[in-house]
């Protein structure tokens, strides 16, 4: 008997059973409230609510605001949370010290707040900060709780009424997430640390694991990301999937010359996707270490910048596709696997759709893991870094299109006027640029400082679903990076890291047209884009650019979340709208610093409303009903704004 059908088996029992269910894991926020990350298992971030709709979405005004200002030792400005409502009550993390609130959902009055004091574990972390949400969980009776993942990569259970830690989960409400890890793992280190949302289904909390970023890591050997599953009730491991194969499982023959021992990473560093009916979990692993020299990890390097699904109540693999083999380019899969029910071709699929870096979005039969589309595994270059490894091949998906440029496009090169694209020819000729997967080479190599390329599809935000339409619509940036490797013992004890390179723009303005910020619609059931529009008004750079003045330039869309970082904005799908603020502040009308948040027409994309920001949004919005009304409820900071959450509704 296959996986699969073991799978389906157990998910029948589950129900026959009398397991708690929650709604279907790809129809959206069910009976107006948001009980998961990503409204709920499959992470479709879509709401079946239509009081707020194109005509009124102008209308809307604050109904209450919730600060984060004093909320830790210092200010959070890059406020990432995704708030839970459940039966009247708002959960979500804050401040820096990555506390939990509970909030009145009609007034955003706190009713209470839980924090920890890790002391040096706390301080010498990675992945800080407030986080990017909480999970919920009840058995249906009076048993409700809240489970957060804190700065020093400890699992806590409180009581979803109190704020109070479960006694009787772990010891006193902890489960120490470095210990029972197959691995040492110093508690004082910060070696490993996650700051997603757990995620809760069928009794089991799945958590996930990253690692500092890998440009320039201090050596090849690190901490594994290997993801587990722990009973909901007392903590208990249940299971623990090994990212890098163990001696004797699947994969391990991938790692050529025993490089699985020492190499680390290889982590869930953004949030999961489950489908509690098939009793499946998705983990979307990011890069082994480092991010762009291999020569220490020859092979494939599986489960390295894979999708794995495995089995919710064992951990065991069911089956695996990987989107990058050996991966050279930091195209770690940034965000949660969005589960959508499609047709195609008259044949209807239990799908799962995961957008990466790439600038793709990779479908699969959720249940085998069989493409939807065929990917053809084509020929790619190889590189010339002594001592590299290089994969002959990789996967190039048919269906659909790429919704973002892919390496280095140099015939979309800034072209406001041709002193600026002649400037920019100029700069960009001192770099390698070429399709996607063209290889890093090291810094001087032929007289060229590195690899131009764009690194950033999608991000950790993801995208949202429309399962009326069967469409997907997703935010993305072009991010442009070079990459020129060099030799540093001083830094770290692989041969090769990322040098220190040069700011890729001319005159200030970035090197590729705009737009730089835009939303993607696609259609699943055909596999085809359906529209594109730059996100976000031009920023001030662009408006008050002496080279610029007098030209008719249209919005350009805008890059990044707050303060201008690199991490991309989420949007919101409702019955009625696509919903998602601007990242990055302008000067508003008013001479004030904010930002716009924004409502699209689903079919044509045509813009329906925009409300006026005091900072850019950094979380993914959200929305429920409560008393008849509905909510919208977003995240929002800036360099100079203190996270806060802002939630409207209509007069």
């Amino acid at each position: 008997m296959t996986r699969a059908r073991v799978a389906c088996l157990l998910s029948l029992l589950f129900v026959l059973s009398g397991g708690v269910t929650l709604a279907s894991a790809q129809s959206g926020a069910a009976n107006g409230e948001w009980r998961t990350y990503g409204g709920d298992l499959g992470s479709t971030r879509y709401a079946p609510l239509d009081q707020i709709d194109g005509d009124n979405f102008d209308d809307l005004e604050v109904a209450w605001r919730f600060s984060t200002v004093n909320f830790g030792s210092i200010p959070d400005f890059n406020y990432q949370t995704t708030p839970l409502m459940v039966d009247g009550v708002l959960y979500a993390t804050a401040g820096s010290r990555r506390d939990v609130v509970a909030l009145d959902a009609a007034t955003g009055e706190l009713l209470w707040v839980y924090r920890i004091d890790e002391g040096d574990r706390a301080a010498n972390a990675i992945r800080r900060l407030s986080g990017r949400g909480v999970a919920y969980w009840t058995d249906g009776s009076d048993d409700e709780r809240i489970y957060v993942v804190t700065i020093g990569y400890q699992l806590v259970a409180l009581d979803a009424e109190t704020g109070r830690p479960v006694p009787t989960f772990g010891t006193d409400g902890i489960v120490d997430l470095k210990l029972n890890n197959d691995q040492f793992i110093d508690p004082l280190s910060g070696e490993i640390g996650w700051n997603g949302a757990p995620i809760v289904a069928r009794d089991v909390v799945v958590v996930g694991a990253s690692h500092r970023a890998g440009s320039v890591p201090p050596s090849r050997e690190n901490v594994k990301g290997y993801i587990r599953g722990f009973d909901v009730r007392t903590g208990e491991r249940r299971w623990i999937f090994h990212t890098i194969p163990t001696a004797s499982e699947f994969g391990r023959d991938t790692w050529l010359n025993d490089s699985a021992v020492y190499t680390g990473n290889t982590g869930v560093w953004t949030n999961l996707t489950v489908d509690e009916e098939l009793g499946i979990a998705y983990l979307p692993i990011e890069i082994p270490t480092g991010d762009y020299y291999g020569g220490h990890r020859p092979g494939d390097n599986l489960f390295g910048e894979s999708l794995v699904a495995v089995d919710l109540e064992t951990g065991e693999r069911i089956w695996h596709f990987q989107f990058v083999h050996h991966p050279i380019w930091d195209y770690d899969v940034p965000c949660p696997p969005i589960l959508v029910d499609i047709t195609v071709d008259g044949r209807d699929i239990q799908a799962v759709a995961q957008p990466t870096k790439q600038g793709w979005v990779y479908v699969f039969d959720r249940l085998t893991g069989e493409p939807v589309w065929p990917i053809e595994e084509r020929p790619v270059p190889a590189g010339t870094v002594p001592g590299e490894w290089y994969a002959p091949t990789q996967p190039f998906p048919t269906k659909p299109p790429p919704f973002e440029r892919q390496g280095f496009p140099v015939d979309e090169l800034i072209d406001f006027t041709p002193e600026l694209r002649a400037e920019a020819l100029e700069f960009v000729s001192q770099y390698q640029t070429g399709p996607v997967f063209t290889p890093p080479i090291v810094s001087g190599d032929g007289g060229l400082l590195g690899t131009l390329f764009v690194p950033n599809g999608a991000n950790w935000p993801g995208g949202s679903w429309d399962p009326d339409s069967g469409i997907l619509y997703l935010y993305s940036h072009t991010l442009t990076r070079s990459v020129g490797l060099v030799g540093n013992s001083e830094r770290s004890d692989m041969e090769y890291v990322q040098g220190r390179g040069q700011r890729l723009t001319v005159q200030g303005l970035p090197l590729l047209k705009p737009p730089w910020g835009r939303i993607t619609a696609i259609d699943l059931n055909r596999g085809e884009i359906v529209w594109q529009i730059a996100h976000g008004e031009s920023p001030d750079l662009v408006r008050n650019h002496p080279a610029l003045q007098g030209l008719d330039i249209p919005r350009t869309g805008r890059t990044g979340g707050a303060g201008g970082s690199s991490g991309g904005i989420g949007t919101l799908t409702t019955s009625t709208l696509v919903i998602s603020g601007e990242g990055g502040t302008i000067t508003m009308p008013s001479g004030e610093r904010g930002a716009m948040l924004r409502a699209y027409d689903k079919v044509t994309g045509q813009e329906r409303g925009a409300l006026p920001l005091p900072a850019a949004q950094t979380g993914s919005p959200m929305t429920y009903v409560l008393d008849g009304r509905q909510y919208l409820v977003v995240a929002v900071a800036a360099r100079t704004h203190p996270g806060e959450l802002m939630a409207f509704t209509l007069p």
